[in-house]
């Protein structure tokens, strides 16, 4: 498994940024715009530690967000997507997204952190039970 990101939801972009890299130091390293959803991902590195990253999520009609509502999810590369959630799923965990698109899955730590998986590489051809399951919760 191999750590990737953390998720952290923004209000303003510019105070965001102006904050993440004038102050703090960290470097842009990517940015994707999803106007039909009507957001943004700004993905944030450490210049010494550049394979780490933090994504701010910046959703446009968003207001502002309570305390704690702004930590989105942790992120994990995992070698089998399938395998990683029938592991986690026998030892007792809920799939709140699973990985219907051999993609990515969501589950949940036992402190309600919302984590997410992502498939190494494509992703793998759909598979039951995981096709069709319906999610179970947020994420």
């Amino acid at each position: 498994m191999k750590f990737l990101h953390a998720m952290v939801r923004i209000s303003d972009p510019d105070e965001s940024l102006r904050f993440y890299c004038d102050l703090l130091g960290l470097i842009e390293t990517r940015r994707k715009e999803v106007a039909a959803g009507r957001y943004t991902l700004i993905f944030l590195a450490a210049p010494e530690n550049p394979q780490v990253e933090i994504e701010l999520t910046w959703n446009w009609d968003e207001k502002g967000y309570s305390e704690g509502r702004n930590f989105g999810h942790l992120a994990f590369a995992v070698d089998d997507i399938y395998e990683t959630c029938a592991r986690l799923m026998e030892g007792g965990v809920a799939i709140n997204r699973p990985p219907r698109d051999g993609h990515m899955a969501f589950v949940r730590s036992p402190d309600n952190i919302s984590i997410e998986l992502l498939q190494k590489g494509p992703p793998l051809p759909p598979k039951e039970p995981w096709a069709s399951m319906k999610n179970t919760g947020s994420w």
